[in-house]
């Protein structure tokens, strides 16, 4: 392998490909999701009006790290700390992987308010988070999700596959479910240097990295005419595999989605350089 490309999005693109560096990878940061503010008036004044409530709900699932960052960004500092030391919410506060637990301490939610699924779970998902969360429910539990929404998306579009999934099981147990937007992912504008690492990558010498089927969908469009066949797919997710199956890559190989799981999937699959 040559070159290994690096898909999620700024910053953690080129943290990551700094930390597979260290290990002797010959990552590169590509990033193929920008996420930035909603744009959207009404969806930011929902978003404004759930950072006032969030500590009146039973539940907030936070759908990733992101959603923490951007949820909590527009928050007076220290204001979840004070709130939940003056015993003034008993919110439960769910994370679908370790990355998202780790944001949400970072924002100052105790460890023994993150529900989460166990660190050797063979995924990190709604799926493997559900069993954690669910003897916590009752009839009236209300819930809020916390996510990102895709540029020029309906804003009455809730969720995505697995989170659709985690609702459908919540209004089951006899929960209500209210949702808000933290941020809008869209595609992003390469330079003229990122478009010749992008061609350069695509061919059998060369792996990519793949967090989310969306970034896929942008690859497709930024670049139609690419030939995946002998190119290789790590995904971290199997409904992301079968996105980057669906887009032509040849040889797709799925991993857990944290870094030291993804560093073992290489080990296991590729030598260096």
């Amino acid at each position: 392998m040559s070159r290994l490309i690096v898909t999620r999005p700024a910053p953690e693109a080129q943290i990551w490909a700094d930390a597979l560096c260290q290990r002797a990878w010959p990552a590169h940061a590509l990033p193929l999701i920008e996420i930035g503010e909603p744009s959207d008036a009404s969806t930011l004044k929902v978003l404004q009006d759930w950072r006032q409530q969030v500590f009146q709900v039973d539940a907030a699932m936070f759908v990733s790290g992101a959603a923490v960052t951007h949820f909590f960004a527009g928050m007076a500092p220290n204001r979840v700390t004070a709130a939940l030391a003056a015993g003034q919410a008993s919110t439960r506060f769910w994370a679908p992987g370790p990355a998202t637990a780790a944001a949400l301490q970072e924002a100052g939610v105790p460890v023994d308010r993150i529900d989460a699924p166990a660190q050797d779970a063979p995924q990190f998902d709604s799926e493997t988070l559900w069993p954690v969360v669910a003897p916590q429910l009752h009839a009236g539990a209300q819930v809020l999700i916390v996510r990102g929404t895709s540029a020029g998306a309906p804003v009455d579009i809730v969720a995505g596959s697995g989170r659709d999934w985690l609702i459908r099981q919540c209004l089951a147990a006899g929960a209500r479910v209210e949702a808000c937007v933290a941020y809008e992912r869209r595609a992003p504008v390469w330079s003229s240097g990122q478009q010749a690492l992008a061609r350069a990558a695509a061919g059998p010498d060369a792996a990519w990295l793949f967090s989310s089927s969306e970034a896929l969908a942008h690859l497709q469009t930024l670049m139609p005419q690419a030939n995946w066949q002998d190119t290789f797919a790590l995904a971290t997710h199997p409904r992301i595999a079968q996105s980057a199956q669906a887009a032509g890559f040849g040889q797709v190989v799925i991993s857990r989605p944290a870094l030291r799981d993804v560093m073992l999937a290489l080990e296991s699959t590729w030598s260096h350089a």
